[in-house]
């Protein structure tokens, strides 16, 4: 009885003690975060000098820097979480490579020209005046950024793109009122809610079963993957290298689609050439287990988590970006622009913030998208990563605004339900050969342990997660929205009249 009691009191020790780390933690990443702000606002102030609207320049970057925490700490996850989940990157490893390649692409590849009205959601020649138009802008910035930051407090990874469609909407109706808005541009990103999970949904559970039928309940799994571990890497390399041209290197080179296709079929063959015989070899004294065949994508995944780390990072930096440089274009010129330049030093605010907020707040949504929606493991996650550079370029050629974010979780949990459903298809057949043959069900019957395991209906995939993140997706556009109007509203009556 004393021992149990001891057990127990140190068992609360031991928590209290976790609790007390996890807080210090806490408050050392947000000291840190507000040094980041701090090293901004001097960063811009000696670019800017002094002038007429330096202040309101120096502020805009504040708030673009800010943006930049919220992009690093929320939206970079998807590349990287599941191959931590999947156990193929280590967490301090995936926050290097995401780092080093998100900054990579934003600097090298980043978009030289942004257009200042993010998707054409409203009209520039709806905003009376520049002084307008820069109020607006920064109340979108700020409340697509403080949006993001909520999402990423409760554990819900969200798109900072529809955040700031939501933020410049909701400034540009408290401007100028709803015929600003460009309302079949809207509908469409609604629509993109379900376009994009469920593609990529559908394509990774394609990719998985691909995997599942061919390797995973082939006799000799080792045979099995010297012909098709190739094959999905080939596809994967042809997939990423036409995704980095249309997407992360569209700033130093625009092909047309058949050049495109052309050296994305000169990858694929290519690679295809090089993995089979790098394949063969890994695989010689490889014993026949699901375990061992899972090493043959480990280094693929992670070379995937790179790539999308530079794509995203040259991609997506306009989030943090955009609004900042329509702001210093319209605070120097006294004009409203379609599109602007992006100056190197926003860039760099834009690089440098993304990469740090992944290190200091990405870790719980890195664990939240790679483990704790449904288990990973090295095949499932390069099936999310493939799914997420497929469903891209899909969108990209029929012109469809998705969401990289709603992609790659919709992956995960594509994946999750298609393990759902092929396991309980298996030991539906596993329960039909019990009663067909009378054997008791604690039998050795043939069939992976996953078969065994699933005859309890064990379910595979977080349902409360789900809800949760779906309920985050819904309520981005119209929440950033509400507060970005209400931000406005605020400085108008302040400074506007």
């Amino acid at each position: 009885m004393v021992k149990k009691t001891l057990d127990k009191d140190l068992e609360r020790i031991v928590q209290i003690e976790t609790q007390t780390l996890q807080a210090t933690q806490t408050y050392k990443s947000l000291a840190i975060a507000l040094l980041f702000l701090l090293g901004v606002w001097l960063f811009a102030a000696s670019i800017i000098g002094t002038g007429e609207h330096s202040t309101l320049i120096i502020i805009a970057a504040i708030i673009g820097g800010y943006m930049a925490l919220n992009i690093g700490a929320n939206d970079v996850a998807n590349n990287v979480g599941p191959a931590v989940g999947s156990k193929a990157l280590s967490m301090f490893g995936a926050l290097i490579i995401a780092a080093i390649f998100e900054a990579a692409g934003a600097i090298l590849a980043g978009g030289d020209v942004v257009s200042t009205i993010k998707k054409g959601i409203i009209d520039p020649a709806g905003v009376d005046n520049s002084q307008i138009f820069i109020w607006a802008m920064m109340s979108a910035l700020f409340a697509a950024a403080a949006w993001v930051n909520i999402a990423t407090w409760v554990g819900a990874p969200v798109s900072t793109t529809h955040a700031v469609v939501g933020g410049v909407m909701g400034a540009g109706i408290a401007a100028a009122g709803f015929g600003i808005v460009n309302w079949p541009t809207m509908y469409k990103i609604a629509a993109s809610w379900v376009i994009s999970p469920v593609m990529g949904g559908v394509i990774a559970a394609f990719f998985l079963a691909i995997i599942k039928y061919n390797i995973i309940y082939q006799e000799d799994k080792v045979a099995a993957s010297k012909r098709w571990v190739p094959i999905l890497v080939a596809i994967m390399a042809a997939v990423f290298s036409s995704y980095l041209i249309m997407k992360g290197l569209k700033r130093i080179w625009k092909p047309d689609f058949l050049v495109i296709c052309g050296l994305a079929l000169g990858v694929l063959v290519a690679t295809y050439l090089i993995v089979r015989p790098i394949i063969a070899k890994a695989a010689v004294g490889m014993e026949n287990r699901n375990k061992s065949v899972r090493t043959l994508f480990t280094i693929p995944l992670i070379l995937a988590a790179a790539l999308l780390s530079f794509a995203h990072g040259a991609n997506d930096v306009a989030n943090a970006v955009g609004p900042l440089a329509a702001i210093v274009d319209a605070s120097v010129s006294g004009e409203i622009s379609g599109k602007v330049g992006i100056p190197l030093w926003v860039m760099v605010i834009g690089a440098v913030g993304i990469s740090a907020g992944l290190f200091l707040f990405g870790p719980k949504l890195i664990r939240t998208v790679g483990e704790q929606i449904t288990k990973m493991n090295p095949m499932r996650a390069f099936c999310v990563a493939l799914s997420a550079g497929i469903t891209v370029l899909i969108a990209s050629a029929l012109g469809l605004p998705v969401s990289s974010t709603h992609i790659a979780v919709g992956a995960v949990f594509g994946v999750g339900f298609f393990r759902e459903w092929i396991t309980e298809r298996r030991a539906q057949r596993l329960r039909s050969e019990i009663q067909k043959s009378k054997i008791h069900p604690e039998s050795n019957l043939p069939g992976t342990a996953e078969d065994k395991v699933i005859s309890k209906r064990k379910k595979l995939v977080r349902r409360s997660h789900l809800m949760t993140i779906a309920a985050a997706w819904v309520i981005t556009v119209p929440c950033a929205a509400l507060l970005s109007a209400g931000i406005f509203l605020l400085i108008s009556n302040f400074t506007l009249n």
